[in-house]
């Protein structure tokens, strides 16, 4: 799952593939938000964590990775 992520006084969004399910990814932000949590942590496709602090999330964009068109016939 595709999982981008704007950060207050950053200049560009965080992306990143996900194995962690919608609902999971969800839950995590809720917490984060609801102040249960202080960092956001979530963990990409290749085992790398990302660590954001909950009073600077911006937005958070769930959705499945769409196959990127290729060549001058790509429209």
């Amino acid at each position: 799952m595709e999982v981008k992520i704007g950060v207050q006084h950053a200049p560009r969004e965080i992306t990143l593939e996900s194995g962690q399910s919608a609902e999971e990814v969800e839950r995590l932000v809720a917490e984060a938000l609801g102040g249960k949590a202080q960092v956001l942590i979530l963990e990409d496709s290749h085992g790398r964590k990302v660590l954001i602090p909950a009073d600077r999330l911006a937005y958070i964009e769930l959705g499945e990775p769409s196959a990127r068109k290729v060549g001058f016939g790509a429209a």
